[in-house]
């Protein structure tokens, strides 16, 4: 043993050769399979942006360009790619639009970080750099936004079509763009004006019809019929509603046992007792005026059985049963009541009130409306119509980015230009700033300023223009002043963007930027992979 130690070589003092080989190669391999996550979403970007269709494991499909999604169904393994997907999540939690964006931006900065490591600069001295970059750039921004107010409903809705006009579901811009605008101004709270809860809205999907016959309900829509057993009522005026968390059944035991029960003289009693025991209940809940039950999904036992539906029918009773456990919250603030959780606990103050309950036949299937609702609380209802699935989802997930756009704006009440026009800007203000830096900070704001060209390149290259024509075109115009030209997809062209309506929210540029360059940030400063087993 003695012998084996003797062999080993002692480590001088001034040991100084270390080496940096592999930190060099992991940085590089972080860096090149960030880069080729950004690729793949790159040219789902913009109104002319192609669409993914995603095959997952199981056989489901779907088609969409919205980059949250794209990168959330995709099995990513690399370590630093998988930050790209935290990426466009985070930006998706933050602004809910631009999460393409977002993760080309990423995807262009570390290029350009490749070739200033390529250069022998420092990791740090450039992640300092993009930070202090990053910084600026959200002040250039700010000062190009221009304010609004929230009773401006044009403006709101021009924003929410831009974010629309990139999605499949683009042709219905101008029925979708108005309908989230109003459903957002119709759950903002006046005591607390910044805060939007996208919970407050609800969106039901029902296959059938097209995207057109999508509609807006102020009051609650219940994607399940109302129970026919026994004849009930399915359509009910003046209705008092209770939202119950009971079962009206018979008790079972606590524990498994089972009764037996040897001559027909019990068994009637049984019955009988049962009977009574399910009449109590009604004719309590019936004493209070209800006339439209509600009744949570059980585990445990049957909410209803055919014979308590059958003497609610008789008691003039509606019953809608099987109500999702999770949307118990959201009925309750809409109708202004209170869920009950037991029989004895049934009061009329617990009660909501309602003009009409009824059931409506939408294509093959039915629904229950709920409308004119008193002291409605502030929540809205969309009703998402479509002709397949694949079509329901898309417009699902477009509606929801087109309420996240006017929430942004809800937020922080500032708009700006879209079409590339803020990119070039900062890129053209960057790079002046970058001549004013000292040292290795000018070579990589200039850098990064370049970096952000990658948006309007990607956006005409998409288009099928020129980008090289187009980009030096809106250099050119942003340099003689003109900050709001843009290009204009759909003529091909560079015009006044703002003139041709293509605004976005402050909200989602600035965090677009400040979100990249933080990813960007974190994959510079790793130099080594340790796999723990």
């Amino acid at each position: 043993m003695a012998a084996v130690t003797a062999a080993q070589p002692r480590a001088s003092k001034t040991e100084s050769y270390v080496d940096n080989k592999r930190k060099e190669d992991i940085r590089q391999a972080n860096i090149i399979a960030a880069r080729s996550v950004a690729d793949a979403v790159r040219t789902s970007l913009g109104p002319k942006g192609m669409d993914k269709m995603i095959s997952t494991a199981n056989g489901e499909v779907i088609i969409t360009n919205d980059g949250a999604t794209i990168l959330n169904k995709m099995e990513v393994l690399q370590p630093a790619a998988k930050m790209l997907v935290e990426l466009s999540k985070s930006q998706d939690a933050a602004a809910g639009d631009g999460t393409t964006t977002v993760v080309v931006i990423a995807g262009a900065i570390l290029k350009q970080c490749l070739s200033l490591l390529s250069h022998g600069i420092h990791p740090t001295v450039i992640s300092d750099s993009l930070h202090k970059a990053s910084t600026k750039a959200v002040d250039v921004l700010t000062a190009m936004a221009v304010p609004l107010e929230l009773s401006d409903r044009e403006s709101l809705i021009k924003s929410a079509s831009t974010s629309l006009n990139s999605k499949v579901v683009s042709q219905y811009s101008t029925l979708l763009a108005p309908l989230a605008v109003d459903s957002v101004l119709s759950v903002v709270d006046p005591e607390k004006p910044d805060m939007v809860d996208l919970r407050d809205i609800k969106i039901v999907k029902r296959l059938g019809g097209t995207v057109d016959d999508t509609q807006l309900v102020k009051g609650l829509v219940f994607d399940k019929k109302a129970s026919h057993a026994a004849g009930g009522p399915t359509r009910m005026e003046n209705a008092k509603i209770a939202v119950i968390q009971f079962q009206i059944s018979p008790p079972k035991t606590d524990i498994e046992q089972s009764i037996v029960v040897s001559d027909y003289t019990q068994m009637d009693r049984i019955l009988k007792e049962e009977r009574n025991y399910i009449l109590g209940m009604i004719k309590k809940i019936k004493a209070t005026g209800c006339n439209v039950l509600l009744i949570q999904k059980s585990i445990l036992r049957d909410a209803v059985t055919d014979l308590s539906l059958h003497y609610l029918a008789k008691a003039k009773i509606m019953v809608i049963k099987d109500v999702e456990r999770d949307d118990i919250e959201f009925i309750t603030k809409t109708l202004n009541c209170l869920p009950i959780a037991n029989i004895e606990h049934f009061r009329v103050e617990k009660l909501g009130h309602a003009d009409l309950v009824e059931e409506v036949s939408l294509g093959d299937a039915k629904i229950v409306k709920v409308t004119g609702i008193k002291d409605m609380g502030r929540t809205t209802t969309v009703l998402v119509r479509g002709s397949n699935q694949l079509v329901i989802d898309e417009a699902e997930r477009s509606l929801h980015d087109a309420l996240c756009v006017v929430r942004c704006l809800v937020s922080k009440r500032f708009l700006i230009a879209g079409g590339g026009a803020p990119e070039i800007e900062l890129s053209r203000q960057l790079g002046a700033w970058s001549k004013v830096l000292h040292g290795m900070e000018g070579y990589c704001v200039r850098s990064f300023a370049e970096a952000l060209e990658v948006i309007p390149y990607t956006l005409a290259e998409n288009a099928g223009l020129n980008p090289i024509a187009i980009v030096t075109e809106l250099r050119n115009r942003h340099a003689q002043g003109e900050i709001n030209a843009g290009i204009n997809v759909r003529k091909g062209q560079i015009t006044n963007i703002l003139e041709e309506n293509v605004v976005q929210p402050l909200l989602v540029s600035t965090s677009a930027i400040t979100l990249a360059t933080e990813c960007v940030r974190m994959i510079l400063k790793i130099d080594d992979i340790v796999n723990v087993r």
